[in-house]
């Protein structure tokens, strides 16, 4: 191995300093995203779940709020059809159930668009990262070849 070569130097750091950073971020944002459609389809749930309880219920919520460190108290909602919804950049709206579940279906899509496109970008970074290590294996003249094929000599 030369490893005094610069561009062997150069395309280490390249890949160590850019391209795996770059991947490492990529993934970052994919994660943080799949985590908000996750929380997107655990409202979904509930808010299904409230509308089945408000038909038998005559109305009225009855329900367990966290105040903090795990100490629970019980709440009574009177009219649960209104909810707020957190619609981006620290903004609430407040909705009706119907058309909380419609935004919600609306914004996980586009969530998961997202989620794809990162994705897409993540295979492509990988794809660059394989590039530059097989460039790497050919200035170094390391086989490429990791393990020799396996021969049954007793058939």
């Amino acid at each position: 191995m030369n490893d005094s070569n610069p561009k062997v130097t150069a395309y280490e750091t390249f890949l160590n300093e850019k391209l795996r950073e770059d991947l490492r971020n990529v993934l970052d944002q994919r994660d943080a995203l799949y985590q908000e459609i996750s929380e997107y389809l655990q409202l979904k749930a509930t808010i299904e779940k409230i509308k089945d309880d408000l038909v038998g219920d005559g109305g009225e919520l009855k329900t367990k709020v966290d105040l903090g460190c795990n100490f629970y108290v019980q709440a009574n909602v009177p009219n649960p059809s209104m909810i707020c919804v957190a619609i981006g950049y620290g903004f609430f709206l407040e909705m009706t159930l119907d058309e909380a579940l419609k935004f919600i279906e609306k914004k996980t899509k586009r969530q998961q668009s997202k989620a794809s496109e990162l994705t897409e970008k993540a295979c492509q970074i990988k794809a660059h990262i394989k590039l530059v290590l097989e460039g790497l294996r050919e200035l170094q003249h390391i086989s490429s070849e990791t393990q020799k094929e396996y021969r049954d000599v007793l058939s």
